[in-house]
């Protein structure tokens, strides 16, 4: 037990997960969810955690969204696991009950580190990376296809922010996973963006589980040209290629094979059969997807550093036609995707 008074501000599959970890670890861990009936389903009837080697059932303690205004307490930490476009205002929500020495983690996909450091300050920022795989199809129920034993986490600092106390949060995210710690945090987050923009918004266009996009015919050709397309406009940013997903030094020396080594090593450690992305779990439940801060950033960022992104332009092209309901996921947008292929 930590003694910190810890928020899990998102309570989805990740969310969910990570806070079902604390719990049974005895810490002092609260859910904010904004999902009306999973909150409701978590105070009646707990939360099941269903991972290939068990089953947990555990009783968080889970307010709605709109009870923060209530809160009495502040938080010594808070794990943020929102959607990365939900980043700014979640940051405000909570920030007013962010305890003065207070630290707001943006446990989440995208370049969000920044955005919360623009609402509670850098001394009081730390940004992570995740690589966890569930889904959630029911409230107070998720499935989570990555235990703790095949979870990754990445934590560090912004410049001029409290590198001493990462300690603190990797061990709190060390319930749920390996953490990894990392001086260039941004770096590593871009790494992760450089993955995702491989795999989650591309396969979700196919709409297909990720390993049988990955075994359809020209798909991995996609993936690896979005993924180079983002890591040349990462090193056009100045980011440092690093290994995230525990890869070792020499996987990365030679920048030409980065994407493929670094797909090869997230299908073999954290892809199972019939997983889906998070942005085809989005789509089929009629949300939007953070395509934007995705592949959508990577082209925003190479229009404005020089690097063309032709694959990215095609995918976010393509998410946003599916997303405003004028063509539903499907192979048939492969050839479209293999088009960009420059």
């Amino acid at each position: 037990m930590s003694g910190k008074r810890i928020a899990v501000l998102g309570a989805g599959a990740n969310g969910a997960s990570i806070g079902a970890d604390l719990t049974r670890a005895g810490d002092d861990v609260l859910l904010i969810e904004q999902w009306p009936a999973h909150v409701e389903t978590m105070r009646a009837d707990g939360l099941r955690i269903i991972t290939p080697a068990e089953e947990q059932q555990v009783r968080p303690r889970v307010i709605h969204l709109c009870e923060v205004a209530e809160l009495k307490q502040s938080f010594d930490v808070v794990l943020m696991l929102m959607k990365a476009y939900d980043s700014r205002w979640a940051a405000e929500l909570i920030r007013p009950h962010l305890a003065d020495d207070g630290l707001l983690v943006g446990v989440q996909n995208g370049m969000t580190a920044g955005v919360i450091e623009d609402v509670v300050g850098a001394e009081r920022t730390l940004g992570a990376v995740i690589e966890c795989s569930a889904t959630m199809d029911e409230p107070g129920v998720v499935h989570r296809h990555t235990g703790v034993d095949r979870s990754w986490f990445a934590v560090g600092a912004l410049p001029g922010g409290p590198v001493e106390r990462i300690g603190e949060v990797q061990e709190l995210l060390g319930r749920s996973g390996t953490v990894q710690r990392f001086d260039d945090i941004e770096a590593a987050k871009w790494m992760k963006l450089v993955s995702n923009s491989t795999l989650l918004v591309t396969s979700a266009v196919l709409g297909l589980p990720m390993l049988d996009a990955l075994h359809t015919p020209g798909f991995r050709d996609v993936m690896v040209a979005a993924g180079n397309e983002a890591l040349a406009v990462g090193a056009a940013a100045g980011h440092p290629v690093l290994p995230i997903f525990g890869l070792s030094a020499e996987e990365i020396a030679e920048p030409d094979r980065v994407v493929d080594i670094m797909t090869d090593k997230l299908f073999a450690g954290f892809v199972v059969p019939g997983a889906t992305t998070t942005v085809l779990q989005d789509w089929r439940k009629g949300r939007h997807s953070e395509v934007d801060d995705l592949n959508g950033h990577v082209m925003l960022r190479g229009g404005e550093l020089g690097v063309a992104t032709p694959v990215n332009t095609a995918v976010v092209r393509l998410a946003h036609r599916i997303e405003r309901g004028e063509m539903q996921p499907g192979v048939e947008h492969l050839p479209v995707l293999a088009r960009a292929l420059m």
